[in-house]
């Protein structure tokens, strides 16, 4: 509930100042790849502010989601590995429970009198 409640708090106004950029920055811009010939159409694009200034959001969320995703990744191998070592146990377990039972059922039967 509170992670719901940051949300709204965060993304909200986050949103409303994207759009409100957006409204205001409707002009055509170029975005020029060539420092050295700025007027090069082969290496720039023409577009409306808003657009790059979206792609440049996403850009950042992707990236950032893309180091996050790499810097847990050691606790994602050990969470897999504790996993199957614990599966193997149980299997051990498992295992050791039935060899129990057996015994304990041969133990139960009556020895045969001579």
């Amino acid at each position: 509930m509170l992670k719901k409640v940051i949300n709204i708090v965060v993304l909200v106004p986050l949103g409303i100042v994207l759009v409100l950029l957006s409204v205001a920055n409707r002009q055509t811009v170029t975005f020029a790849l060539n420092p050295f010939n700025t007027a090069d159409r082969v290496l720039s694009v023409s577009a409306p502010f808003f657009v790059f200034l979206f792609l440049a959001v996403i850009l950042g969320l992707v990236l950032g989601a893309a180091a996050t995703w790499f810097a847990q990744g050691k606790y994602r191998r050990r969470a897999r590995n504790e996993a199957s070592e614990a599966l193997k146990w149980h299997r051990e377990a498992e295992k050791q429970r039935s060899q129990a039972e057996k015994l304990a059922a041969q133990a139960s039967l009556p020895s045969p009198q001579n």
